[in-house]
Order: C-alpha cells, then structure tokens, then sequence
C-alpha cells in the first residue's frame, strides 16, 4: 500500500510539467519563431527531460502494479529494462540537469536577472510559469529520489554520458551563434572567447559535480554505499 501515494505523486508532478509545458509553447514570443526555436533554451530541455523522466516513472510504476503477482518471466524481464531505464535517467539527466538549471539560473538572476532573464519576458511569462521552469524543479526531483532508489551506473559510464550531454549542449549553442550571429543568453555577450572557454568546461565540471553529488545523496539515503 506504500506504493499508491508515491505512484499518486508521480503522476500529479508528470501532469504539472505537462502543463508547465502546454502553457510555455502557448506563449507567444518573438524568441519561439527563431533559430533553433525552445530547444535552444536548456530550460526547455530540462522540461522535456523531466517530464519524460517521470512519464517513464509513471510507466514502470503502473508496470509493476500490472505484473505483480504475475509469474511471467518475459513481463519480468521487460520491467527490469524500465526501471534501469528509469535509473539511469534519473542518475544522468533528471537530477543533475535539473539541478543546475535551478542553481545557475537564480544564481545568475539575483545577480544581475538581464544577464539570464531580461525584465522583458515578465510581460510574457507570468511568475508562476517561471517558478514552474526554474524552481519546482529541485523539490521535484528531490522528492523522487526519497521515495524510490536509484541504482546508479558505474561512475565512469556515468559521468562519461553528463560530459556527453553537456558538451552536445554547447557545441549546440555555439551553433546557433554561428548561424544567428546572436548569443543564447544575454551573458554570453558580454564574455570575450577565451573566458566564453574556461566558462564553458565550468559549466561541464559544474554539472559533473552535481551528478556525483546525486550519487552519494542516493547512496546516503538508501544506505547503499560499500
């Protein structure tokens, strides 16, 4: 009976980032009609992998209800694959994507909010829409790694696959510089291109932090460190 409430709070937080989503593709701004439109944005990424991530959750959840009691071995093994799934997303994407884009943006925000978030976008996005983006985020994640255990991939596997993310990302953003002449985020303006370098392996060292910091956050509360 345990399991309910957390497969209730699962499919409650897949609901909120789909209208967290719905509400942000339904704004119209001048920067969606652009180069690489929202997925230019690592906001907009970082919604799409938590939403998947907690679809996936919601799936393997409503797979193991379906297959307990069941003796079919094939099912079994088809629910194994979901949930390594599930882990490994949660371990490499979910929470330290998730992580640094709540980090970095209020961090760059109450430091000078134009450099991330210029003023102009309040007259597009309202606040709740922005918290949902840059702040429930954290508590989110947080709250999935309490309730269930994640079992990790080896550490070189795992952080080898953040370094591959975060510099797709980059090269990404570097693209649509080359393309558009124009800079992402306001604060890459401002940078000349050897501090845009050492700004960037930052931000790849940043997140490769934040993965290990899930690591042992995981293995801290589930008591599964050797």
């Amino acid at each position: 009976m345990a399991l309910v409430p957390c497969q209730v709070l699962r499919a409650a937080i897949l609901l909120s980032y789909c209208s967290i989503l719905c509400n942000y593709k339904a704004i119209d701004m001048p920067a969606h009609q652009t180069y690489g439109g929202s997925w230019k944005f690592l906001t907009f990424i970082d919604l799409v992998i938590q939403a998947v991530f907690f679809g996936i959750c919601v799936l393997t959840d409503l797979s193991s209800l379906l297959t307990r009691g069941n003796d079919s071995q094939e099912q079994e093994r088809q629910l194994k694959k979901l949930i390594s799934l599930r882990d490994w997303m949660m371990a490499v994407l979910a929470f330290p994507v998730g992580v640094f884009v709540v980090t970095m943006f209020w961090s760059i925000y109450i430091y000078d909010r134009e450099l991330v978030y210029p003023k102009l976008l309040d007259n597009f996005i309202p606040a709740w829409l922005n918290h949902g983006m840059h702040t429930t985020v954290l508590p989110f994640v947080l709250i999935e790694m309490r309730t269930t255990h994640h079992q990790y991939p080896s550490r070189s596997c795992g952080l080898a696959a953040v370094c591959t993310f975060s510099v797709g990302y980059i090269l990404w953003v570097c693209w649509i510089h080359h393309v558009t002449g124009v800079w992402v985020y306001p604060l890459l303006e401002h940078l000349s291109p050897g501090v845009k370098i050492i700004f960037f392996a930052a931000v790849t060292v940043v997140i490769n932090v934040f993965y290990l910091v899930g690591e042992v956050l995981n293995n801290y509360i589930w008591d599964t460190q050797k």
